[in-house]
């Protein structure tokens, strides 16, 4: 089954009978029928093994244990469905127990997961299909999960002049994924670099806008691209399309790790796109950033 990247869409599909889950068409690389794995040592208990899908050696999760609900039987295995996905540098399968169809949707349409929920529910919205809600995963918080939460820092060191340009920046970050806020909160903490956060598209875009109303106007952002309500194509758009704002440097920082995200991120307005999550591409980005502000 191939997957179509050239529109905003969603993947439907099912963990359990009666709740069906989405992922954003542009994480998937592929989806192929189950395929036999081989174990894996000291596997993560949601990893059921690995699997080599035209030379390439992957992690298969089980979704359904992935996301806090009853791991699939192995006659739902058998019949069901790798999703295979390339996000955050990494090539990761997700068994699922069938198939739905793909949808367009409107980021507009999405809404932030409510708080029925529970504060740890690997969801990073809903919406709703044929009138019933459908759970968009968060895949950033289940990589999390998989490979743990060490502490993000820079590897190469700054030079002095380096960190007081960054530290004279007044910067922005937007990211619905909380995983993704404390990477970004981590990686500019360790470096005594101040900054503003908020996980809502149009609130950043407020934000934005009051800065430059104070006179203080926000000099460089850094955006995620997939979110709820407002995208960060469409804050990139929004921003350039307001004269108060167009001077900020625009960073869109995906966890899709493709060429289409940069594409379209440049025909938005954005300066820069970049995969999560390298720390070190980030700090020269937002140095780029500086040096372009001063030109």
């Amino acid at each position: 089954m191939a997957v179509n990247k050239s529109n905003q869409g969603l993947l439907l599909f099912w963990l359990t009978r009666r709740q069906r889950f989405a992922l954003g068409t542009l994480k998937i690389k592929e989806i192929v029928p189950f395929t036999e794995l081989t174990h894996m040592p000291e596997p993560h208990p949601a990893v059921l093994g690995a699997a080599n899908i035209r030379g390439t050696t992957m992690p298969v999760v089980d979704l359904a244990a992935a996301v806090g609900s009853t791991p699939l039987t192995d006659e739902e295995r058998q019949s069901g469905y790798i999703i295979i996905t390339d996000c955050q540098r990494k090539t990761i399968g997700f068994l699922v127990r069938a198939l739905d169809r793909i949808v367009e949707c409107s980021w507009r349409d999405i809404e932030p997961p409510p708080r029925s929920l529970g504060r740890n529910a690997s969801v990073t919205g809903v919406t709703r299909v044929d009138d019933q809600l459908v759970q968009l995963v968060d895949v950033e918080l289940i990589f999390a999960n998989i490979y743990g939460r060490e502490p993000v820092k820079a590897k190469g060191e700054l030079e002095s002049e380096q960190m007081a340009v960054l530290r004279s920046l007044n910067i922005l970050l937007v990211d619905d994924s909380s995983v993704a806020r404390k990477q970004l909160s981590d990686a500019l903490n360790n470096l005594g670099i101040e900054y503003r956060i908020t996980a809502n598209g149009q609130k950043a875009l407020d934000i934005m806008r009051e800065q430059a109303a104070g006179g203080h106007p926000i000099d460089l952002l850094v955006s995620d691209i997939e979110m709820p309500g407002l995208d960060g194509y469409e804050l990139a758009f929004a921003i350039r399309d307001n004269p108060t704002l167009a001077r900020a440097y625009i960073i869109l920082h995906t966890s899709i790790s493709s060429e289409i995200s940069v594409s379209q991120a440049h025909q938005v307005g954005a300066n820069e796109a970049l995969t999560k999550f390298d720390v070190d591409e980030l700090i020269q980005a937002m140095l780029r950033g500086a040096e372009h502000r001063s030109t």
